[in-house]
């Protein structure tokens, strides 16, 4: 019997998720299927009521859900309770268990790098549910400082004080002043979706240097604003595609039990830019 597997966020047209999925299953041979499934904000548990109905195998959680589907599982990994989002889904016989794959996802770029991110000072841009992996992630690699910068002062609030139960110092740094401040940082982490179909940058750049680091987890397009802007000043740059193709083959492996074909899931992914 084939095995369905999706995405749910909203919105989701523009996810890559099936492009690297489906070739991926094929490759091995598996009889399994994944599609993109729109469920709109505020219909949550509509929709996974609805996927349980057609037996979904797993799925995983992108904007706005990651935080909102914690409460809809019946059991979670230890990264998904600490970050408390979560972005991977098993689903055995309506029992529902969430993995957060994003942490070791976002850091998968930096340490193929080999870069030391110990007791370096970061500015994340950005307070949803990747946010939190990413300052969980940033933990994880002991680095000294994060800064929040944020649409909104009480949602980057949140994580903050998400930061420093972790132990990190961390503070806030409204938007405008961020920018003129970012050559501050040796870390630079666009976690919004500004820039998302090439729409607008989420700070100032003009005082990204070339000792920066930018790295945005938009990946559509390749080349946000803030990375063609980041590039012009020279900073060391890394892409959303390889977060998302580092917590994709986690969530393949979940869900399969068997490695997931990099090789294959990369130029499939790539292909499609």
């Amino acid at each position: 019997m084939t095995k369905t597997y999706a995405v749910i966020g909203d919105p989701i047209d523009h996810s890559l998720s099936p492009a690297l999925y489906n070739p991926a299953f094929t490759f091995l041979g598996l009889d399994c299927v994944y599609i993109a499934y729109r469920i709109p904000k505020g219909e949550l548990d509509y929709g996974i009521k609805d996927l349980k109905k057609i037996h979904i195998a797993g799925f995983n959680v992108t904007t706005p859900h990651k935080v909102d589907m914690m409460r809809l599982l019946d059991d979670a990994d230890d990264e998904c309770r600490l970050v408390g989002a979560t972005n991977t889904v098993v689903n055995t016989d309506g029992y529902l268990k969430g993995y957060n794959t994003d942490v070791d996802g976002f850091l998968d770029p930096i340490r193929k790098r080999k870069i030391d991110c110990k007791g370096c000072d970061v500015l994340l841009i950005g307070a949803g549910g990747a946010a939190r992996a990413i300052v969980a992630g940033f933990a994880k690699e002991k680095i000294h400082k994060i800064t929040i910068t944020n649409r909104t002062q009480e949602r980057a609030e949140e994580i903050v004080n998400f930061a420093r139960q972790l132990g990190l110092e961390s503070d806030y740094l409204d938007l405008v002043r961020a920018g003129d401040m970012v050559k501050n940082f040796r870390f630079i982490v666009n976690a919004t979706s500004v820039g998302l179909k090439g729409m607008g940058c989420p700070i100032s750049t003009k005082n990204i240097s070339k000792d920066s680091i930018v790295y945005d987890i938009v990946y559509m397009p390749v080349e946000t604003p803030l990375i063609k802007q980041s590039k012009e000043q020279r900073a060391t740059i890394i892409y959303g595609w390889e977060m998302l193709l580092a917590q994709a083959m986690k969530s393949f492996e979940i869900w399969t039990g068997k490695p997931a074909p990099y090789e294959a899931m990369k130029l499939t992914l790539l292909g499609r830019f």
